[in-house]
């Protein structure tokens, strides 16, 4: 095992025991708790045995060297995270606005009552 591997793994099981104390704090939502646990899971299985792995993805996608597609894979994975976080602040973007339009038409129409009375 390579010193890499240890930092590796020091660093994986720290960041598993980050996100399960933000989700005992009640800071992480159980979905969110799942897949980064998920996913910090998979680091830790690839970090265990990384030649291994490497090779069964390189054999699977058809590249030339184990590490590239260990690359590839992790290229992709990052691209599918960032269109989950681009969905997510679609949504909320989508949220706000519908809140500020509420907002808008509840003062519009507390602005109409004020001007009724005298």
């Amino acid at each position: 095992m390579y010193t890499i591997q240890y930092i590796a793994l020091f660093a994986i099981l720290g960041l598993i025991i980050y996100v399960f104390l933000k989700f005992r704090n009640q800071k992480l939502e159980l979905s969110d708790f799942i897949a980064w646990e998920l996913f910090l899971v998979i680091l830790l299985i690839v970090s265990l045995a990384p030649v291994e792995i490497s090779m069964k993805i390189k054999r699977i996608l058809g590249l030339g060297r184990g590490l590239d597609a260990l690359f590839v894979s992790m290229i992709g994975l990052a691209y599918l995270l960032m269109f989950k976080l681009y969905l997510d602040i679609d949504r909320i973007e989508r949220e706000i606005t519908d809140l500020n339009r509420e907002i808008g038409i509840k003062l519009k129409e507390i602005e109409d009552l004020l001007k009724r009375k005298p």
